[in-house]
């Protein structure tokens, strides 16, 4: 155990000092954070916005301006509060200097992975799990790549969701929705769960528990509210929806379906219907008994995960840390084969105009899918969702 624990240590740290090359989102996250150190909003305006009106707000700002790019740089920020004084504290640390800057964003990740290493051995041990189970996330490629490497927060916000999970297992429960509401308030992926706790608190404890993270959500937001915050805020989540599109599987289908019925792309429609069906979907899996359990209620969990995923108009590859890491308190694999399928989408980095070579993708999916349904139809003998859990635990 302490030589793994080392080992997934000194790879995370082999990276401490290099400035990510697969992804340009920490020039933005250094944006947001030194608008805050200014005392600006960066809810308000676009970086793009700043420039054109000849408003340089912070020294530095061309800097990150031209790193950033201009999808970034043009669209308004969709990071929740809790993220950006993640963004703030690394620019303070960091100073004017961008890679001290990086440095601090990538030891907040590091440790928060340390959390995950802690929270998740004391849950794996709880449930009579391996606890070296821990290491298939831990050790995972794709996590440290696309996690410490490329700055991407989903470790952060696993770290709060991990220990609201542990804490909900010791019935710690209004601790579990303060550490649920700060898993929200870096990113808000983790809203998706919310109904899926109803059974394991019962709808009197559900409702307050829903009650206290949606108020302590509020207080984080409180700071940045206004007309113009909640404008751009919410039209940045609608690009994700209506716009962007990147390593998705049912839905290039239903796309594909689109131009021939219709002669053009049918994203805008497609988008927030997709969006309708994972919610009724994600209802359906919160009647489930299973979600009494704890080991259940993570099994629905990251099957709402890898819904989510399956039907989304864009899958980036740290997308998967989500499901990746619930899935080692479950007895399925084929999130972690999907880990490692995903690489295949990293083929449109390799292009100037990074357009995707379907191919890849189609191969991608294929054995996922494959995996999945050998688990699913082979091992489980078809119950789904019944007997997916060991009843033991």
């Amino acid at each position: 155990m302490k030589i793994l624990l080392a080992a997934a240590v000194i790879f995370r740290l082999l990276f401490l000092f290099a400035v990510p090359n697969l992804s340009k989102d920490f020039y933005r996250f250094i944006w947001d954070g030194r608008l805050l150190l200014e005392g600006i909003n960066p809810y308000l305006m676009t970086p793009a916005e700043y420039f054109a009106a000849g408003n340089l707000p912070f020294l530095g700002a061309q800097e990150l301006y031209d790193g950033m790019g201009s999808l970034s740089a043009g669209n308004p920020t969709n990071y929740p509060p809790l993220n950006q004084l993640f963004f703030a504290l690394a620019a303070f640390l960091g100073g004017k200097s961008i890679l001290a800057s990086v440095v601090w964003l990538r030891v907040f990740i590091i440790a928060a992975d340390i959390g995950i290493f802690y929270f998740g051995r004391k849950l794996l041990k709880n449930l009579n799990l391996p606890k070296s189970n821990i290491f298939f996330y831990l050790l995972n490629p794709l996590i440290i790549i696309e996690l410490t490497g490329n700055l991407h927060f989903e470790g952060v916000i696993l770290f709060f969701l991990l220990a609201g999970l542990y804490l909900l297992q010791r019935q710690k429960w209004l601790f579990s929705a303060l550490l649920f509401s700060c898993s929200i308030a870096v990113k808000l992926i983790p809203l998706m769960f919310l109904p899926l706790l109803f059974k394991r608190l019962g709808w009197k404890k559900a409702i307050l528990y829903y009650s206290i993270t949606g108020a302590l959500l509020l207080l984080f937001f409180l700071p940045f509210l206004s007309g113009a915050f909640s404008e751009n805020f919410f039209s940045s989540i609608n690009l994700w929806f209506q716009k962007f599109e990147f390593n998705a599987s049912f839905y290039y289908l239903i796309r594909w379906i689109g131009y021939q019925v219709e002669g053009y792309n049918i994203i805008a429609y497609a988008g927030p219907a997709i969006a309708i069906v994972v919610f009724v979907l994600i209802l359906a899996l919160s009647t489930l008994k299973q979600n009494l359990r704890i080991n259940g209620l993570i099994l629905s969990m990251m099957f709402g995960s890898v819904v989510y995923l399956m039907l989304s108009t864009t899958v980036h590859p740290w997308y998967l840390a989500t499901p990746l890491l619930l899935s080692i308190f479950t007895r399925y694999k084929f999130v972690q084969v999907w880990s490692l399928m995903v690489v295949l989408s990293y083929f449109a980095y390799s292009q100037h105009d990074y357009k995707e070579n379907l191919w890849f993708i189609a191969l991608e999916y294929v054995v996922v899918f494959g995996v999945v349904s050998y688990e699913l139809f082979r091992h489980q003998k078809g119950k789904f969702p019944a007997d997916l859990t060991d009843s033991r635990r």
